[in-house]
């Protein structure tokens, strides 16, 4: 399964929450009494631990203290569990296994607070979980249910505010064969806002091409200049692309105002690394 691009910025957050130096990189505690295994361990040392060999490079060692952590409750291990097993990253690659630790997370933490510490790994365990509805998973009970991945969407996009569901959530209003491209604005927008590269894409475009916005060809323009700016060609060359479609078929005037618009959110905005599917 792709994994969602924001999982950059949670990794981020995560070496932050677990900055700890009582545990040794080789997985152990030492105390008066000599030295414990693991599974001796609190679920929040296991998790320094196993964190700890991920990024020394040692992922098939830090499995053990991650699965530790998370058979005892610990939502961070869970998280990043469901991460590798997705990505097949230093473990075979195994959607149920990634799918069961991101429902594990979202039943027991969905009702978190938006402000908490973990509510960005909650809100990406949900969206993952959203992801795997739309596809479904090979050989397993999981069917592809795309009301049931809206629903989750929804979700995380309106209690958690997260980008990445407001992109996925807009991009489904946009294949709805009801054509709701206002729903669809609407989300697209939220998550643009928040400097979601893709999400500035599709509502550019949208606005652009569509009549259901008045004269928007100018604001239109300036997302897709936007999104220009910040996309990766190796993954979103449809943004460089759309954008010079729209550029060559815009007026002058539609060209300069979009120009004017796009560098002063740009300037108001530093270059993050903002969420994408």
């Amino acid at each position: 399964m792709r994994i969602l691009r924001s999982g950059f910025v949670l990794a981020g957050s995560l070496v932050l929450l677990l900055t700890a130096p009582s545990l040794a990189l080789d997985g152990q505690k030492v105390t008066e009494g000599g030295v414990i295994s693991p599974s001796d361990m609190s679920p929040g040392e296991a998790l320094r631990v196993g964190t700890k060999f991920y990024y020394a490079g040692e992922k098939a060692r830090a499995v053990d203290s991650l699965r530790f952590a998370a058979d005892n409750g610990h939502p961070l291990a869970a998280w990043k569990l469901g991460r590798m097993y997705a990505a097949g990253d230093g473990v075979e690659e195994d959607d149920i296994k990634a799918f069961e630790y991101f429902r594990q997370i979202a039943t027991q933490y969905g009702d978190d607070s938006p402000t908490s510490p973990r509510a960005p790994f909650v809100a990406n365990a949900f969206v993952a979980l959203g992801g795997y509805y739309l596809t479904g998973i090979q050989d397993s009970a999981i069917e592809p249910n795309t009301a049931k991945a809206k629903e989750i969407f929804t979700y995380a996009a309106s209690y958690f505010g997260d980008a990445d569901a407001q992109y996925q959530l807009g991009r489904l209003y946009l294949e709805d064969k009801t054509q709701n491209t206002r729903m669809a604005a609407r989300w697209l927008k939220l998550a643009a806002g928040k400097g979601h590269v893709e999400a500035q894409g599709r509502l550019g475009e949208l606005l652009f091409t569509s009549d259901a916005f008045g004269d928007s060809k100018a604001r239109g323009l300036m997302w897709l200049t936007i999104a220009r700016e910040r996309a990766r060609p190796d993954r979103e060359g449809w943004i460089v692309e759309t954008q010079e479609r729209c550029f060559g078929l815009a007026d002058e005037a539609t060209r300069r105002r979009a120009e004017r618009l796009a560098r002063s959110w740009l300037d108001k905005n530093p270059i993050t690394i903002a969420g994408s599917n």
